[in-house]
């Protein structure tokens, strides 16, 4: 009879990367001293995963989906639609929801995808301004967590056939070069492509107004950029895929939702920001006392990483992983009770040279009870591929951690 164990995925968001010549060739994740995540690689098991597949955007909400084993082809919604989901915002079926970035942009130019790291406070100040000015039946404005919030457009004019840019892979790029565009598909017919026309009007006209509007503010983001957008769709829950209970620690919309659709319980730990200032010891004791209640399986997500890749910081980058493997991964590895498994991993590469996600697929660790070691001692990009696991795909993570 297979042993029976709990099972704990550490997701460190954005966490992979390239060489770096002011590192002597070595990644961040290399440089770092990262001893909970090589202990992990040391007894057991290294690979790689493929997280962000041709044909979808590279973004976060796809390459979590990945990790947690989706139907990219069926439930696959937009990055929108999930956030909405975790602020308990209900989508009807003419419904649409748009992340919608509070971001900064000065003489036309985005200087900021993040909108300085705003404030909730201001935050909730620019969506109410904005939905003073620009809400109505069919546009309303929905707050989130600091620059990370959400646009919905209801009514049967407006369609999900729009093709958005992410803004994190612009920065510094002039704004008016990366409108919304109505995507193409051959054969649509002219009601649908009058109502993308439509869509991309109203889409580009709420962002020339919002500059309009939250400029005056003098707030750290002054202009909304929408993307990601789609319609609310169904889930497998992995309680009926795997027979587990499951739970999710994050301080990030995209992955509470995310949680939420798969019949996760999702845990909210204060002081968890989202950033480098997030409650990391607040994160690991919810892990723990997860695990001590009775869940199967825990996805531990920290967006911090990602955040500080995007800027191109790299003193930040590795102090974040650092933060990660010790205040995070060590702490539940030196308290966990009873058999537990780990997994440790990125979503997806921001390599620091360009602030921007890359399709390559990302380094895995896996120990489990009964694990037979490989030769890989350490957890970075060049060892992992070396490991016995191999390349990773679809649901072979999840498969290999719960099937």
């Amino acid at each position: 009879m297979k042993e029976k164990h709990k099972t704990v995925i550490f997701l460190g968001d954005g966490m992979a990367d390239e060489p770096v010549p002011a590192l002597a060739g070595k990644t961040p994740l290399q440089h770092a001293r990262t001893p909970a995540m090589d202990s992990i690689a040391a007894r057991g098991a290294s690979g790689t995963v493929l997280t962000l597949p041709q044909g979808y955007p590279s973004s976060s909400d796809v390459a979590n989906m990945s990790v947690l084993g989706c139907d990219l082809e069926t439930e696959f919604c937009g990055r929108g639609v999930l956030e909405a989901i975790s602020r308990g915002i209900p989508l009807g079926s003419e419904d649409i929801a748009f992340r919608c970035s509070l971001v900064s942009v000065k003489d036309g130019f985005l200087m900021d995808s993040a909108g300085g790291h705003i404030s909730r406070h201001d935050a909730e100040t620019a969506i109410a301004a904005l939905n003073a000015e620009l809400g109505s039946d069919t546009v309303r404005f929905h707050t989130g967590v600091s620059y990370r919030n959400l646009l919905v457009l209801s009514g049967k004019r407006h369609s999900t056939g729009v093709t958005c840019e992410k803004p994190d892979d612009h920065n510094g790029a002039e704004v008016a070069y990366h409108p919304p565009r109505p995507l193409f598909t051959p054969h649509i017919g002219w009601a649908e492509s009058e109502r993308r026309k439509w869509t991309v009007k109203t889409l580009c006209q709420i962002i020339a107004d919002s500059e309009r509007i939250l400029t005056p503010l003098g707030l750290p983001a002054n202009a909304v950029w929408p993307w990601s957008p789609g319609r609310a769709g169904t889930f497998t829950p992995l309680a009926e895929k795997y027979g587990i209970t499951a739970a999710a620690v994050s301080a990030v919309d995209v992955i509470k939702g995310l949680g939420i659709s798969l019949g996760m319980d999702v845990i909210t730990v204060p002081g968890a920001t989202g950033y480098i200032d997030t409650n990391y010891e607040g994160k690991a004791d919810a892990v723990l006392k997860a695990l001590a209640d009775g869940y199967d399986f825990v996805y531990a997500h920290v967006e911090a990483i990602d955040e500080v890749s995007h800027a191109q910081d790299l003193q930040l980058k590795i102090k974040a992983i650092e933060d990660f493997d010790s205040r995070l991964i060590g702490r539940v590895m030196a308290n966990a009770v009873g058999n537990v498994a780990y997994a440790v991993l990125p979503d997806h590469p921001v390599p620091l040279a360009t602030g921007k996600h890359t399709r390559a697929p990302v380094p895995v660790a896996v120990w489990q009870p009964r694990t037979i070691p490989d030769d890989v001692q350490a957890f970075d990009e060049a060892a992992a591929p070396q490991g016995s696991l191999g390349l990773l795909q679809g649901p072979a993570l999840m498969d290999l951690l719960l099937g």
